[in-house]
Protein backbone atom coordinates (compact mmCIF):
# COMPACT_ATOMS: atom_id res chain seq x y z
CA UNK A 1 0.00 0.00 0.00
CA UNK A 2 1.27 3.68 -0.83
CA UNK A 3 0.88 5.46 2.36
CA UNK A 4 0.93 9.06 2.84
CA UNK A 5 3.57 10.18 5.06
CA UNK A 6 2.07 10.22 7.90
CA UNK A 7 0.48 7.11 8.08
CA UNK A 8 3.67 5.65 6.88
CA UNK A 9 5.23 6.88 10.04
CA UNK A 10 2.35 4.84 12.09
CA UNK A 11 3.17 1.83 10.00
CA UNK A 12 7.00 2.12 10.71
CA UNK A 13 6.29 2.58 14.57
CA UNK A 14 7.05 -0.74 16.26
CA UNK A 15 5.49 0.05 19.80
CA UNK A 16 3.57 -2.68 21.21
CA UNK A 17 0.10 -0.35 21.65
CA UNK A 18 -0.50 2.92 19.40
CA UNK A 19 -2.91 5.45 19.88
CA UNK A 20 -3.49 7.67 16.32
CA UNK A 21 -5.55 10.55 17.13
CA UNK A 22 -7.09 11.99 13.77
CA UNK A 23 -9.61 14.40 11.50
CA UNK A 24 -11.99 13.92 9.84
CA UNK A 25 -11.16 12.11 6.25
CA UNK A 26 -7.98 11.48 7.45
CA UNK A 27 -7.31 7.71 6.18
CA UNK A 28 -7.95 6.25 9.55
CA UNK A 29 -9.73 3.36 8.60
CA UNK A 30 -7.76 2.71 5.48
CA UNK A 31 -4.34 2.66 7.60
CA UNK A 32 -6.09 0.05 9.99
CA UNK A 33 -7.53 -2.42 7.50
CA UNK A 34 -3.90 -1.89 6.25
CA UNK A 35 -2.72 -2.80 9.87
CA UNK A 36 -4.78 -5.88 10.25
CA UNK A 37 -4.19 -7.12 7.33
CA UNK A 38 -0.23 -6.77 7.42
CA UNK A 39 -0.35 -8.42 11.15
CA UNK A 40 -2.73 -10.96 9.19
CA UNK A 41 -0.06 -11.82 6.92
CA UNK A 42 1.71 -14.06 9.36
CA UNK A 43 0.32 -17.66 9.35
CA UNK A 44 -2.20 -18.95 11.87
CA UNK A 45 -2.59 -15.57 13.88
CA UNK A 46 -6.15 -14.09 15.22
CA UNK A 47 -6.66 -10.46 14.62
CA UNK A 48 -9.43 -9.12 15.36
CA UNK A 49 -11.03 -5.22 14.12
CA UNK A 50 -13.21 -3.37 17.14
CA UNK A 51 -15.89 -0.70 15.96
CA UNK A 52 -18.40 0.89 18.64
CA UNK A 53 -21.38 -1.32 16.84
CA UNK A 54 -21.81 -4.38 14.56
CA UNK A 55 -23.72 -2.22 12.26
CA UNK A 56 -20.64 0.36 12.06
CA UNK A 57 -18.65 -2.93 11.58
CA UNK A 58 -20.70 -3.84 8.49
CA UNK A 59 -21.25 -0.59 6.95
CA UNK A 60 -17.59 0.93 7.43
CA UNK A 61 -15.11 -2.01 7.10
CA UNK A 62 -16.73 -4.94 6.25
CA UNK A 63 -16.82 -4.61 1.93
CA UNK A 64 -13.21 -2.61 2.11
CA UNK A 65 -11.56 -5.46 3.67
CA UNK A 66 -13.09 -8.04 1.66
CA UNK A 67 -11.97 -5.89 -1.36
CA UNK A 68 -8.16 -5.66 -0.43
CA UNK A 69 -7.95 -9.40 0.53
CA UNK A 70 -9.34 -10.76 -2.54
CA UNK A 71 -7.27 -8.02 -4.83
CA UNK A 72 -4.46 -9.87 -2.76
CA UNK A 73 -5.67 -12.97 -3.38
CA UNK A 74 -5.55 -14.07 0.43
CA UNK A 75 -9.13 -15.46 0.44
CA UNK A 76 -9.55 -18.90 2.06
CA UNK A 77 -13.31 -18.99 3.34
CA UNK A 78 -15.68 -15.63 3.95
CA UNK A 79 -18.56 -15.44 6.89
CA UNK A 80 -20.91 -13.07 5.65
CA UNK A 81 -22.92 -13.32 9.44
CA UNK A 82 -19.55 -13.57 11.37
CA UNK A 83 -17.99 -10.91 9.70
CA UNK A 84 -14.99 -13.08 9.48
CA UNK A 85 -12.45 -13.91 6.85
CA UNK A 86 -9.89 -17.17 7.06
CA UNK A 87 -7.10 -17.03 4.85
CA UNK A 88 -5.21 -19.31 3.04
CA UNK A 89 -2.46 -19.43 5.72
CA UNK A 90 -5.04 -19.99 8.19
CA UNK A 91 -4.79 -16.45 9.65
CA UNK A 92 -8.55 -15.28 10.94
CA UNK A 93 -9.76 -11.70 10.66
CA UNK A 94 -12.72 -11.07 12.57
CA UNK A 95 -14.91 -7.53 12.99
CA UNK A 96 -16.84 -7.25 15.95
CA UNK A 97 -19.15 -4.37 17.64
CA UNK A 98 -19.15 -3.17 21.00
CA UNK A 99 -22.53 -2.56 21.19
CA UNK A 100 -23.78 -5.86 22.98
CA UNK A 101 -24.83 -5.75 27.17
CA UNK A 102 -21.52 -6.59 28.86
CA UNK A 103 -20.15 -6.89 25.78
CA UNK A 104 -21.26 -10.90 25.01
CA UNK A 105 -19.78 -10.73 21.38
CA UNK A 106 -16.60 -10.05 22.81
CA UNK A 107 -15.77 -12.30 25.80
CA UNK A 108 -14.81 -16.12 25.40
CA UNK A 109 -12.33 -14.12 22.72
CA UNK A 110 -9.24 -16.76 21.75
CA UNK A 111 -5.55 -15.43 22.04
CA UNK A 112 -5.80 -12.48 20.09
CA UNK A 113 -1.92 -11.48 18.48
CA UNK A 114 -3.94 -7.91 17.07
CA UNK A 115 -6.30 -5.80 17.32
CA UNK A 116 -7.18 -2.38 16.01
CA UNK A 117 -10.23 -0.35 17.83
CA UNK A 118 -11.63 2.13 15.68
CA UNK A 119 -13.71 4.88 16.63
CA UNK A 120 -12.27 4.63 20.32
CA UNK A 121 -14.07 7.87 21.85
CA UNK A 122 -17.25 6.04 21.03
CA UNK A 123 -16.42 2.11 22.57
CA UNK A 124 -16.37 1.49 26.25
CA UNK A 125 -13.37 1.88 27.97
CA UNK A 126 -14.43 -1.96 30.22
CA UNK A 127 -14.56 -3.46 26.33
CA UNK A 128 -10.64 -2.83 26.55
CA UNK A 129 -10.13 -3.52 30.00
CA UNK A 130 -11.99 -6.22 30.89
CA UNK A 131 -12.14 -8.37 27.74
CA UNK A 132 -9.80 -7.16 25.01
CA UNK A 133 -6.61 -6.81 27.15
CA UNK A 134 -6.70 -10.06 28.93
CA UNK A 135 -7.28 -11.78 25.49
CA UNK A 136 -4.11 -10.72 24.08
CA UNK A 137 -1.94 -10.90 27.33
CA UNK A 138 -0.58 -14.07 26.52
CA UNK A 139 -0.11 -13.96 22.97
CA UNK A 140 3.79 -13.29 22.52
CA UNK A 141 4.11 -10.38 19.84
CA UNK A 142 0.51 -9.57 20.60
CA UNK A 143 -0.37 -5.87 19.55
CA UNK A 144 -3.07 -3.52 19.67
CA UNK A 145 -3.85 0.14 17.23
CA UNK A 146 -6.30 2.77 18.95
CA UNK A 147 -7.61 5.11 16.47
CA UNK A 148 -10.37 7.74 16.24
CA UNK A 149 -11.17 11.61 16.14
CA UNK A 150 -11.46 13.17 19.38
CA UNK A 151 -14.76 13.70 21.59
CA UNK A 152 -14.17 15.83 24.13
CA UNK A 153 -11.67 15.27 27.17
CA UNK A 154 -12.28 12.69 29.95
CA UNK A 155 -12.95 9.97 27.77
CA UNK A 156 -11.39 6.59 26.88
CA UNK A 157 -9.59 8.23 23.67
CA UNK A 158 -8.31 10.97 25.16
CA UNK A 159 -6.67 8.27 28.31
CA UNK A 160 -4.87 6.77 25.88
CA UNK A 161 -3.41 9.49 24.26
CA UNK A 162 -2.19 10.61 27.53
CA UNK A 163 -0.76 6.95 28.28
CA UNK A 164 1.49 7.54 24.57
CA UNK A 165 2.61 10.90 25.52
CA UNK A 166 4.34 9.61 28.51
CA UNK A 167 8.17 9.12 27.76
CA UNK A 168 8.79 6.70 30.87
CA UNK A 169 6.48 4.03 29.41
CA UNK A 170 8.23 2.59 26.11
CA UNK A 171 5.05 0.38 25.09
CA UNK A 172 2.95 3.08 24.10
CA UNK A 173 3.11 5.78 21.56
CA UNK A 174 0.68 8.36 20.87
CA UNK A 175 0.30 10.07 17.49
CA UNK A 176 -2.37 13.10 16.29
CA UNK A 177 -3.00 14.79 12.65
CA UNK A 178 -4.93 16.80 11.25
CA UNK A 179 -7.13 16.20 8.08
CA UNK A 180 -5.61 18.21 5.93
CA UNK A 181 -2.33 16.39 6.86
CA UNK A 182 -3.99 13.24 5.66
CA UNK A 183 -4.23 14.15 2.04
CA UNK A 184 -7.18 13.34 0.80
CA UNK A 185 -9.49 16.28 1.62
CA UNK A 186 -8.77 19.44 -1.10
CA UNK A 187 -7.77 22.52 1.44
CA UNK A 188 -11.26 24.25 0.02
CA UNK A 189 -13.09 21.23 1.66
CA UNK A 190 -11.66 22.65 4.61
CA UNK A 191 -12.23 26.14 4.03
CA UNK A 192 -16.17 25.20 3.93
CA UNK A 193 -16.05 23.08 7.07
CA UNK A 194 -14.46 25.90 9.03
CA UNK A 195 -17.37 27.56 7.31
CA UNK A 196 -19.93 25.32 8.56
CA UNK A 197 -18.68 24.28 11.92
CA UNK A 198 -18.68 26.46 15.10
CA UNK A 199 -14.65 27.05 16.00
CA UNK A 200 -14.62 24.21 19.32
CA UNK A 201 -16.18 21.22 16.58
CA UNK A 202 -13.74 22.44 13.32
CA UNK A 203 -10.56 22.17 16.22
CA UNK A 204 -11.59 18.91 17.08
CA UNK A 205 -13.31 17.55 14.33
CA UNK A 206 -10.38 18.54 11.26
CA UNK A 207 -7.49 19.74 13.64
CA UNK A 208 -7.61 16.85 15.78
CA UNK A 209 -7.58 18.60 19.08
CA UNK A 210 -8.96 17.28 22.24
CA UNK A 211 -11.48 20.10 22.96
CA UNK A 212 -13.23 20.83 26.53
CA UNK A 213 -17.09 21.40 26.10
CA UNK A 214 -17.32 22.48 29.97
CA UNK A 215 -18.76 25.76 30.92
CA UNK A 216 -21.34 27.53 28.64
CA UNK A 217 -23.40 24.97 26.15
CA UNK A 218 -23.73 27.61 23.39
CA UNK A 219 -20.56 29.60 23.72
CA UNK A 220 -20.82 31.04 20.11
CA UNK A 221 -23.40 33.28 21.54
CA UNK A 222 -22.48 36.92 21.89
CA UNK A 223 -24.88 39.16 22.87
CA UNK A 224 -23.34 42.19 21.54
CA UNK A 225 -23.31 40.53 18.32
CA UNK A 226 -25.81 38.20 17.62
CA UNK A 227 -28.74 40.08 19.21
CA UNK A 228 -29.50 43.12 16.86
CA UNK A 229 -32.91 45.14 16.05
CA UNK A 230 -33.79 44.60 12.26
CA UNK A 231 -36.84 45.42 10.50
CA UNK A 232 -38.34 44.62 7.90
CA UNK A 233 -39.97 46.70 4.93
CA UNK A 234 -43.26 44.60 4.23
CA UNK A 235 -44.71 41.58 5.87
CA UNK A 236 -43.35 38.45 5.65
CA UNK A 237 -45.17 35.63 3.60
CA UNK A 238 -43.55 32.85 5.37
CA UNK A 239 -42.30 32.54 9.14
CA UNK A 240 -40.67 29.32 10.40
CA UNK A 241 -41.39 28.52 13.88
CA UNK A 242 -39.19 26.03 15.87
CA UNK A 243 -40.87 24.24 18.65
CA UNK A 244 -39.81 22.62 21.84
CA UNK A 245 -43.17 20.38 22.82
CA UNK A 246 -42.47 19.98 26.26
CA UNK A 247 -45.52 20.04 27.82
CA UNK A 248 -44.98 22.83 30.38
CA UNK A 249 -43.75 25.37 28.91
CA UNK A 250 -44.37 24.78 25.52
CA UNK A 251 -41.50 26.65 23.84
CA UNK A 252 -41.04 28.09 20.33
CA UNK A 253 -38.40 30.10 18.49
CA UNK A 254 -40.17 32.06 15.75
CA UNK A 255 -37.63 33.26 12.32
CA UNK A 256 -37.39 33.82 9.08
CA UNK A 257 -34.05 33.37 6.96
CA UNK A 258 -32.48 35.96 4.80
CA UNK A 259 -29.26 35.02 2.51
CA UNK A 260 -29.22 31.84 4.47
CA UNK A 261 -28.97 33.98 7.99
CA UNK A 262 -31.37 32.64 10.71
CA UNK A 263 -33.10 35.82 12.07
CA UNK A 264 -35.34 35.64 14.92
CA UNK A 265 -38.08 37.90 15.01
CA UNK A 266 -40.53 36.28 18.14
CA UNK A 267 -40.46 33.72 20.89
CA UNK A 268 -43.52 32.12 22.60
CA UNK A 269 -43.07 30.46 25.74
CA UNK A 270 -46.59 28.95 27.11
CA UNK A 271 -47.28 27.51 30.58
CA UNK A 272 -50.02 24.87 31.27
CA UNK A 273 -50.95 24.89 27.32
CA UNK A 274 -51.34 21.99 24.44
CA UNK A 275 -50.74 21.44 21.09
CA UNK A 276 -54.27 23.35 20.18
CA UNK A 277 -53.44 26.49 21.93
CA UNK A 278 -49.67 26.79 20.85
CA UNK A 279 -51.78 26.59 17.14
CA UNK A 280 -54.06 29.90 18.31
CA UNK A 281 -51.32 31.84 19.84
CA UNK A 282 -49.08 31.43 16.18
CA UNK A 283 -52.09 31.93 14.16
CA UNK A 284 -52.86 35.11 16.17
CA UNK A 285 -49.08 36.83 15.61
CA UNK A 286 -48.55 36.09 12.43
CA UNK A 287 -52.15 35.75 10.29
CA UNK A 288 -52.12 34.83 6.45
CA UNK A 289 -48.50 33.58 6.55
CA UNK A 290 -47.37 30.41 5.26
CA UNK A 291 -45.83 28.59 8.43
CA UNK A 292 -43.11 25.73 8.39
CA UNK A 293 -43.08 24.13 11.77
CA UNK A 294 -40.05 22.25 13.43
CA UNK A 295 -41.41 20.33 16.40
CA UNK A 296 -39.09 17.67 18.10
CA UNK A 297 -39.26 14.13 16.72
CA UNK A 298 -41.15 13.23 19.63
CA UNK A 299 -44.25 15.04 18.58
CA UNK A 300 -44.99 12.11 16.36
CA UNK A 301 -46.22 10.17 19.14
CA UNK A 302 -46.79 12.65 22.09
CA UNK A 303 -50.11 13.84 22.47
CA UNK A 304 -50.45 17.05 24.78
CA UNK A 305 -54.02 17.69 23.70
CA UNK A 306 -57.51 15.61 23.48
CA UNK A 307 -58.90 12.86 20.95
CA UNK A 308 -55.70 11.28 20.87
CA UNK A 309 -54.11 13.33 18.42
CA UNK A 310 -50.56 13.50 18.07
CA UNK A 311 -48.55 17.12 18.48
CA UNK A 312 -47.38 16.33 15.05
CA UNK A 313 -51.05 15.87 13.51
CA UNK A 314 -52.28 18.64 15.14
CA UNK A 315 -49.45 20.94 13.76
CA UNK A 316 -50.61 19.08 10.22
CA UNK A 317 -54.02 19.61 10.57
CA UNK A 318 -53.52 22.77 11.14
CA UNK A 319 -51.96 23.68 7.96
CA UNK A 320 -48.84 24.15 9.33
CA UNK A 321 -45.89 22.45 6.58
CA UNK A 322 -44.27 20.29 9.46
CA UNK A 323 -40.32 19.25 8.98
CA UNK A 324 -39.41 16.80 11.72
CA UNK A 325 -37.05 13.87 11.44
CA UNK A 326 -38.03 10.39 12.18
CA UNK A 327 -35.92 10.20 15.06
CA UNK A 328 -34.10 12.77 17.61
CA UNK A 329 -30.36 13.42 16.38
CA UNK A 330 -27.41 13.52 18.91
CA UNK A 331 -27.97 15.98 21.27
CA UNK A 332 -24.01 16.67 20.41
CA UNK A 333 -25.06 16.97 16.93
CA UNK A 334 -27.85 19.76 17.32
CA UNK A 335 -25.68 21.99 19.80
CA UNK A 336 -23.15 21.85 17.45
CA UNK A 337 -24.91 22.86 14.73
CA UNK A 338 -26.56 25.64 16.56
CA UNK A 339 -23.14 26.74 17.16
CA UNK A 340 -22.17 27.04 14.31
CA UNK A 341 -24.90 29.19 13.30
CA UNK A 342 -24.13 31.89 16.09
CA UNK A 343 -20.64 31.97 15.08
CA UNK A 344 -18.76 29.65 12.91
CA UNK A 345 -15.05 29.29 12.39
CA UNK A 346 -14.26 31.71 10.54
CA UNK A 347 -15.97 34.28 13.01
CA UNK A 348 -18.98 34.85 10.96
CA UNK A 349 -22.34 34.62 12.95
CA UNK A 350 -25.50 32.92 11.03
CA UNK A 351 -28.05 33.73 13.61
CA UNK A 352 -29.44 37.43 14.95
CA UNK A 353 -32.20 37.29 17.25
CA UNK A 354 -34.45 40.40 18.28
CA UNK A 355 -33.84 41.92 21.42
CA UNK A 356 -37.36 41.19 22.35
CA UNK A 357 -36.51 37.87 22.82
CA UNK A 358 -35.55 37.82 26.44
CA UNK A 359 -36.02 34.28 27.16
CA UNK A 360 -34.14 32.88 24.66
CA UNK A 361 -31.23 35.41 25.01
CA UNK A 362 -31.18 34.53 28.70
CA UNK A 363 -31.43 30.70 27.85
CA UNK A 364 -28.40 31.50 25.81
CA UNK A 365 -25.94 33.13 27.98
CA UNK A 366 -26.61 30.71 31.12
CA UNK A 367 -27.41 27.03 30.30
CA UNK A 368 -24.39 25.11 31.40
CA UNK A 369 -23.21 21.25 30.98
CA UNK A 370 -23.29 19.41 34.35
CA UNK A 371 -20.00 19.67 36.13
CA UNK A 372 -17.55 17.07 34.93
CA UNK A 373 -20.14 15.95 31.90
CA UNK A 374 -20.67 16.71 28.34
CA UNK A 375 -24.60 16.73 29.15
CA UNK A 376 -25.86 19.63 29.18
CA UNK A 377 -28.21 20.78 32.72
CA UNK A 378 -31.74 20.63 31.79
CA UNK A 379 -32.64 21.28 35.94
CA UNK A 380 -31.68 25.52 35.46
CA UNK A 381 -35.25 25.85 33.39
CA UNK A 382 -32.67 26.99 30.48
CA UNK A 383 -33.33 24.68 28.29
CA UNK A 384 -36.51 24.54 26.72
CA UNK A 385 -36.18 27.98 24.30
CA UNK A 386 -32.68 26.54 23.35
CA UNK A 387 -34.07 23.21 22.46
CA UNK A 388 -36.65 24.87 20.79
CA UNK A 389 -33.87 26.64 18.39
CA UNK A 390 -32.22 23.75 18.00
CA UNK A 391 -34.74 21.30 16.67
CA UNK A 392 -35.38 23.96 13.34
CA UNK A 393 -31.60 24.75 13.02
CA UNK A 394 -30.38 20.98 13.22
CA UNK A 395 -33.02 20.19 10.65
CA UNK A 396 -32.19 22.99 8.20
CA UNK A 397 -28.44 23.26 8.55
CA UNK A 398 -27.02 20.10 10.18
CA UNK A 399 -23.32 19.85 10.54
CA UNK A 400 -23.21 16.16 9.61
CA UNK A 401 -22.20 16.50 5.87
CA UNK A 402 -19.46 14.56 3.57
CA UNK A 403 -16.43 16.33 2.02
CA UNK A 404 -15.06 14.97 -0.73
CA UNK A 405 -11.97 12.71 -0.56
CA UNK A 406 -9.32 11.60 -2.91
CA UNK A 407 -9.27 8.28 -3.35
CA UNK A 408 -6.01 6.22 -2.03
CA UNK A 409 -4.04 4.32 -4.42
CA UNK A 410 -4.04 0.43 -4.16
CA UNK A 411 -1.82 -1.36 -2.33
CA UNK A 412 -0.33 -5.04 -1.95
CA UNK A 413 0.98 -6.65 1.08
CA UNK A 414 3.17 -9.94 0.59
CA UNK A 415 1.32 -13.13 2.72
CA UNK A 416 3.51 -15.25 4.24
CA UNK A 417 3.73 -18.87 3.44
Amino acid sequence: MKLSVPQKSVAQDQTRFRTVVAGRRFGKTTLAIREICYHARIPEQICWAILPSYRQAKMVWWDQLKTRLNKLNWVKKINEAELSIVLKNNSKICLKGADGAGFENLRGSPKLNFVVLDEVANIPQQAWTEVLRPAIADSKGSRALFIGTPKGVGNFLYDLYQEGLDTTNDSWSSHTFTTIQGGFVDQKEIEEAQRDLDKKSFEQEFLANFVNYSGLVYYGFKRSENVKELTFNKPQKMIHISIDMNIDPMSAVCFVIDNNKIIVIDEIEMYGSNTDELVNEIYSRFPGTKIFAYPDPSAKARKSSSGGRTDLSILANAGFIVKAPNKHMPVRDRINSVNSKLCNGNGERGILIHPKCKKLISCLERQIYKPGTSQPDKDSGHDHMNDALGYGISYLFPITRQYNVQPQVNWSVRIAK
